[in-house]
């Protein structure tokens, strides 16, 4: 990753600068620390950081604000280095770098006396460390002392009590553009209860990393679930403020209801544009890696598979047990760590394969999935059927893999419902 070849520089440069003061008997002296996490593509402007665009509608407000981790701000700061001569305790300016650092959202608009009232907290939490599928509680964020509200806990859409004396909603959060990531079921109950209450909601865009491909199956509305409103493909392509567009349009929310929305676009993004995510947007999305095996990997998620949770390369391999040693060599042992408390077959030896340096180009496959069905011991044992059909949004998937068809063949299966989708998606694109 560009994060990797940023923080060798610099270490590269601090350890250059010492090894020639320490030769001109001086030390070196940084002014800042540097921050170890960087917005990698410094011509991509996010909705976030265009605080001119959206202050005018905050002010005077009172705010409620959907964030997690990801909903910074980036800002480009110099770290100087400062020369001193321990003889002549003289101090001259070395090599001047720039770093890149980050505020929160919330913090930042609290400093510009923004009346941010409560936040909305996800899947995963505010502060993004809770695992996948735990239960998000209610509470108070210690650093702002601001009530944290769960959307991930005793309702997933916000109650009429919840949004009461709000005059606007904010929506900030990195999305990775797969259908069963929960963000943007989020993102639909926000807008379905804000449209009753006759609240706008204000979306600050960010780049979809998946956003240049649409694929996978699409969703049969008889398998609408918390993991798949829509009836979308499992990689849909587009950014948080497009999907929204689409949910209005679409008239997707309750009794055909429309959301009053508000989206500061992303400058200088195109579907195609590669971005990097500065921070990881739930705990087992570590890397650029795992961000673009998951839409392959994910469909582990509805088997007895592991897909590397309870390691450090959550999906980037997977393995279980009763997968055949014979035709995978590779195997690990999954164990409770940060985001993975109860891993699938902890502390247990599983076989199967690693992605790791895996070049998809950006596509997702089944080839994986498949594989390791083929070469299980007991077929019995791989599907979790009602979850796996929630996360393929057909119950047609399993069945076609059982059937033994080929990668080729299933996704052929998928084209028509691909085409009709493509057709809808361009009505709502804000980005070529």
């Amino acid at each position: 990753m560009r994060f990797n070849v940023f923080k060798n520089t610099v270490l590269l440069f601090v350890f250059i600068m010492i090894s020639c003061a320490s030769k001109a008997k001086s030390k070196i002296i940084l002014k800042d620390k540097v921050y170890h996490t960087i917005q990698n593509d410094s011509s991509i402007v996010v909705g976030a950081n265009q605080i001119e665009a959206y202050l005018p509608l905050l002010k005077g407000k009172r705010v409620g604000i959907v964030a997690n981790q990801t909903s910074v701000i980036f800002r480009k700061e110099k770290l100087e280095t400062i020369l001193v001569n321990p003889e002549t305790n003289e101090q001259s300016l070395g090599n001047v770098v720039k770093k890149d650092t980050m505020t929160h959202l919330v913090d930042s608009l609290i400093s510009l006396k923004i009346a941010i009232k409560k936040v909305f907290s996800p899947e995963h939490g505010f502060r993004g460390r809770v695992d996948a599928g735990e239960l998000v509680k209610d509470g108070i964020d210690t650093k702002t002392n601001l009530p944290l509200v769960s959307l991930y806990g005793k309702n997933k859409k916000p109650t009429k009590e919840q949004l009461e004396g709000l005059d606007i909603v904010v929506f900030d959060i990195q999305d990775v553009g797969v259908r069963f990531y929960t963000y943007i079921s989020t993102l639909h109950y926000i807008m379905e209860a804000c449209s009753e209450q006759g609240i706008p909601v204000l979306i600050l865009d960010r780049p979809n990393p998946n956003g240049h491909y649409i694929d996978g199956p699409t969703l049969e509305i008889k398998n609408k679930s918390f993991l798949g409103m829509h009836p979308i493909p499992l990689v849909h392509g587009m950014t948080i403020g497009e999907y929204a567009q689409m949910i209005n349009g679409e008239k997707w929310l309750k009794n055909g209801s429309q959301c009053q929305i508000t989206i500061i676009p992303i400058k200088n993004y195109t579907h195609n544009t590669f971005y990097s995510l500065p921070i990881r947007p739930s705990p087992n999305l570590p890397n650029d890696q795992a961000i673009k095996l998951y839409p392959s990997l994910g469909l582990f998620e509805g088997t007895n598979i592991n897909a590397g949770r309870g390691t450090e390369f959550q999906f980037q391999r997977y393995g279980a047990p009763f997968l055949d040693k014979t035709a995978f060599t590779f195997s690990y042992t999954p164990i409770a760590n940060f985001g993975a408390k109860y891993p699938k077959h902890k502390n247990d030896l599983c076989y199967g394969e690693d992605l790791q340096n895996e070049d998809l180009n950006g596509l997702m496959t089944l080839k994986w999935v498949i594989r390791a069905y083929q070469n299980s011991t007991d077929k019995s044992l791989f599907f979790n059927t009602n979850n796996f059909t929630k996360h393929a949004g057909t119950d047609k998937l399993q069945k076609q893999i059982q059937a033994d068809l080929s990668e080729t063949d299933i996704k052929a299966t998928w084209k028509a419902d691909l085409e009709t989708f493509k057709n809808t998606r361009r009505n709502y694109l804000i980005y070529d």
